[in-house]
């Protein structure tokens, strides 16, 4: 099992720089960002562009994976996502990955581009759009793409990915469509565990419900032809996992749960000083002293 750490794009760079050069020096395998305008209760602080940052993080790091948790037809479109996207991949020497997901209206950039409030149905319909093109961009040198959400004419993508044939995509996904999409173009799949879980779950009611997603992920490969196997399955943990950073046991203990269950990545929210995800700023450090080496064996 692998282990990342989810840092959000609140702080100048002046100070962030330090918190991604020390998560990239002790050891965790991946970093990633989130993808929005602003953000939840969040969303009237300071929250920096998605890309540039992370093309400053693979300036300040040289091992670790970085990525997007996740990119959405939100505000994005596929022509500039993958454009973004194959630079970054140049940047880090072949470390990106692509986080996509539908993106959810309560996050705080749903409709920034348009007053409309897209229903579950139309959401589900353009991300699978928006996941059909960004695969074709990333592939090909040249695309050209007529949909009924998004289109492109000729859209250059020269000299395309370092990662051959392109990049990996991690596709979050809950339900049998966006699985369908994980099972066919993923090469990692992404969960936060039960769909709405701001409104409180018990650990075992949040390990009961990924268990049952993995399941329903590796039938949607069965269907696809693909062994489920060939698919990094990532838990983005979250608050109804437990208290999983107060010691490095607890964390082994949640690890050895969700790869019973499954997963082959874990990813922890960086702790911040105060309100969501606050935590001690050295529970990563003790995890990476006193638990990594166990989890990569798991």
């Amino acid at each position: 099992m692998r282990t990342g750490v989810l840092i959000l794009p609140e702080k100048r760079w002046a100070q962030a720089a330090h918190t991604w050069r020390t998560c990239d020096e002790l050891g965790y395998d991946s970093l990633w960002t989130y993808d929005h305008l602003s953000w939840r209760s969040l969303k009237d602080g300071p929250w920096l562009s998605t890309f540039p940052v992370l093309a400053a993080a693979a300036g300040v790091t040289s091992r670790a994976t970085l990525g997007t948790l996740v990119t959405s037809p939100n505000f994005r479109h596929p022509v500039g996502a993958a454009k973004d996207a194959i630079a970054l991949d140049d940047i880090s020497g072949g470390r990106f990955v692509l986080g996509v997901g539908t993106g959810s209206v309560g996050a705080g950039d749903s409709n920034v581009l348009t007053q409309d409030t897209f229903s579950r149905r139309e959401r589900t319909e353009r991300f699978e759009e928006f996941v059909q093109l960004t695969d074709e961009l990333l592939r090909n040198p040249v695309t050209t793409f007529t949909g009924t959400h998004f289109s492109a004419y000729e859209a250059r993508m020269i000299p395309g990915c370092v990662q051959r044939p392109r990049l990996p995509m991690a596709i979050a996904a809950t339900g049998p469509r966006g699985l369908a999409l994980a099972a066919r173009y993923g090469q990692a799949w992404v969960t936060t565990g039960p769909t709405d879980w701001a409104r409180g779950f018990t650990p075992e009611e949040c390990l009961e419900a990924v268990t049952a997603q993995v399941a329903a992920l590796s039938e949607a490969c069965g269907r696809s032809g693909r062994d489920v196997d060939e698919v990094d399955r990532i838990f983005v943990v979250t608050d109804p996992a437990g208290d999983f950073l107060s010691t490095p046991d607890a964390f082994l203990k949640m690890a050895e749960s969700y790869a019973k269950a499954g997963i082959t990545h874990l990813v922890l929210h960086a702790p911040r000083e105060e309100g969501i995800y606050a935590a001690d700023p050295e529970a990563l450090h003790r995890i990476a002293a006193d638990a990594l080496p166990a989890v990569r064996d798991m």
